[in-house]
């Protein structure tokens, strides 16, 4: 798939650090695969992450009371040792990570501004005061460290449901081994509240199970004998026999997964500019503090104080630091990419969690969409007794594979009481066969047409799927069948009109008057039916010549992976669709439930907000206390807050996505 916007820089993934170093906030050229990886272990939970921190905050604290409450006139003399000892537990992992980035030619970083201002700070006698802001500046890092970490746990432990062990039939017994060793073919055995291990198709004759960790749905669902069934489904009945149709990495589990862990990859456009912007902004900020320094002596002359200006110009330095931005908006990403994940709605990156925002036309398929995709047989009508009637069309019926024969087959309920012979099936008509010596003709009104027999006139005109039966050359009567809307289909009409989309568009395949039947009853604004899959490919490529539109494109079935492919965000319905259109897609829904389209327009715009308080936050208090630095009222302590306050209050603000009922 080749969005245009899906190619962006999906290379630089935010490298999280799980020990006590910190987060390359810009994508360094070692970063990138130059050889070097900073990645020192360690749980994020651990003590010993949190054991640098710990002890250069009691060292500052018992410093601090010697200075100011205890006045120790002894402590003068270790004084600048004191704090350098206590400087360094954080100080540090940050000057390493300044010696990597130099020899990466990478100069301005906030590592570097953070040296610069406490190492300045030391040089004036201001020890305190660095130590204080290295101290902060890791405590941010550890936030923003466990804030990730969390929003990564909460995505995977929504997703990674996965079975550890298989019970495989092989040598008459059934063994337990990894479910990666299974092969295709297989039978497993899956014991009440077991997960199922692999995708596969149920031998036993049916049983319940929950299916909450692939469609986010709670409500039990019955398979029967036959029916598909999925890895990461959980069993709530009885001892049941599976026999397994795909390999372990290829089950849908797995591939939802694989999704989520590659999501990051994706960024949004917000979060490259900050990126970008970054890499820009921190040199300025730095030759802006310099001449803090050097324009003064110009202007004040022999009035000129040097230490009251570095102090000053080290302020500026500490403020500036791009921390909250580059910390809380790819955070902001991340919580939406999690909630999204916990309303059952996969986005493949934040790139289209940022695009879903400006969705104007929602294109959609019909079956399987916004229908159950199931045929029901609605209406049986006929001129001999209805059970002689079902038993010869249900003998012609069972011969065809067609979705409409076999609606028909289940709703008569029965085997083949009859045998059909001479079986014809007349192309675009229907089907020809002899049953107990009789002509049964099984189709739609062209067949009877064909074969010039008279039937009732008002059934030309009836919208929905229709088969019309004769019998020796008589017509007998007709059965009406329908596919049902589903549920919410019309809410998510609604939704989608209420949530900004001006217009929803219904492509089909199915004939005009049942599509026109449908946009009708669901609120839809625009519908065309008859089409093949070069037809709904060649009406969506009509419908994005117009510049303006955003469009998405919502679908389920294999014709329906051209048309997903082309579209600004494919959106691929339910866990249980083709697994084509679910590799071709940017956002699948696991649910077949089509009002969490609207849910996933919610989701990125609640995220988008989010994005922009933390933007606007940090800018404006970074504004309001770099022009009090400047002019010597805020002193390194107020710049610790507008560094290292604002970009904690960042982070919960972008952690608040997560708790947000959509």
């Amino acid at each position: 798939m080749s969005h245009s916007h899906d190619k962006e820089d999906s290379c630089c993934s935010s490298k999280v650090h799980s020990g006590p170093k910190h987060t390359h906030h810009h994508d360094h050229a070692h970063e990138e695969g130059d050889g070097h990886d900073h990645d020192h272990g360690g749980d994020p939970s651990a003590f010993k992450t949190y054991l640098p921190a710990i002890i250069t905050l009691v060292m500052l604290l018992i410093g601090i009371a010697f200075d100011n409450v205890f006045k120790v006139p002894a402590f003068h003399v270790i004084r600048p040792y004191w704090y350098i000892v206590a400087y360094l537990p954080v100080g540090i992992p940050v000057l390493r990570e300044v010696w990597e980035t130099f020899k990466a030619k990478d100069f301005f970083t906030e590592f570097s501004l953070m040296s610069i201002a406490t190492i300045g700070a030391f040089a004036i006698g201001e020890y305190p005061e660095g130590v204080t802001v290295m101290l902060f500046y890791t405590i941010g890092e550890l936030f923003q460290m466990a804030a990730v970490n969390r929003a990564k746990r909460n995505i995977k432990a929504l997703l990674d449901v996965r079975a550890e062990v298989a019970h495989v039939f092989r040598n008459g017994k059934y063994e337990d081994i990894n479910p990666e060793q299974v092969e295709i073919g297989e039978t497993i055995q899956v014991k009440a509240g077991e997960k199922i291990p692999l995708d596969g198709e149920l031998i036993s004759d049916k049983s319940s199970f929950n299916t909450a960790a692939l469609t986010g749905e709670s409500k039990p669902r019955t398979i029967n004998k036959g029916e598909p069934i999925l890895a990461g489904m959980l069993n709530l009945d009885k001892v049941v026999e599976v026999k397994v149709t795909k390999a372990f990495a290829d089950s849908a589990l797995s591939r939802i997964l694989e999704m989520v862990q590659n999501a990051t990859t994706r960024k949004a456009k917000t979060e490259l500019f900050i990126r970008k912007f970054a890499k820009i902004y921190t040199p300025i900020v730095f030759f802006l503090a310099l001449g803090l320094i050097t324009i003064p002596i110009l202007v004040l002359g022999s009035e000129y104080h040097f230490q009251t200006w570095l102090y000053r110009s080290l302020v500026f330095l500490v403020i500036s630091c791009p921390c909250a931005l580059v910390i809380s908006i790819p955070l902001g990403y991340f919580g939406g990419i999690g909630a999204a994940s916990s309303n059952g709605i996969l986005f493949k990156g934040s790139n289209f969690l940022d695009l879903i925002t400006r969705l104007n036309t929602v294109v959609m398929d019909k079956t399987g969409t916004l229908t159950k995709g199931v045929f029901n047989v609605q209406k049986v009508e006929s001129k001999i007794d209805e059970t002689d009637f079902l038993n010869l069309l249900t003998a012609v019926e069972a011969k065809s594979t067609h979705p409409i024969a076999k609606a028909i087959v289940a709703y008569a309920g029965q085997k083949e009481i009859h045998h059909a012979e001479n079986m014809e099936e007349i192309a675009g008509m229907g089907l020809k066969g002899m049953v107990n010596g009789r002509e049964v003709l099984a189709g739609n009104v062209k067949l009877l047409e064909k074969f010039n027999i008279n039937f009732d006139p008002e059934i030309a005109s009836i919208e929905e799927s229709i088969v019309v039966v004769a019998i020796d050359q008589k017509y007998v009567g007709y059965v009406l069948i329908a596919d049902e809307i589903k549920e919410d289909a019309a809410e998510a009409i609604k939704q989608l009109h209420e949530n900004g989309i001006k217009q929803v568009v219904m492509l089909s395949g199915d004939k005009t008057s049942i599509v026109k039947k449908v946009a009708s009853n669901l609120g839809i604004d625009t519908y065309f039916g008859d089409l093949l899959p070069e037809g709904k490919v060649a009406k969506l490529e009509e419908i994005k010549s117009d510049k303006s539109r955003v469009v998405a494109f919502v679908g389920d079935g294999i014709n329906d992976t051209p048309v997903l492919a082309i579209s600004d965000i494919g959106i691929a319905m339910g866990a249980m669709g083709s697994d084509a259109a679910i590799e071709t897609a940017d956002v699948v829904i696991q649910t077949d439930q089509p009002s969490k389209i609207a849910t996933a327009v919610k989701i990125g715009k609640a995220t988008k907000n989010v994005v922009i308080q933390n933007i606007v936050l940090a800018f404006a208090v970074k504004a309001i206390v770099l022009i009090l630095g400047a002019g010597g009222i805020a002193t390194m302590w107020e710049a610790v807050f507008a560094d290292v306050g604002v970009a904690l209050l960042a982070i919960l603000n972008a952690v608040r996505i997560q708790k947000i009922k959509f």
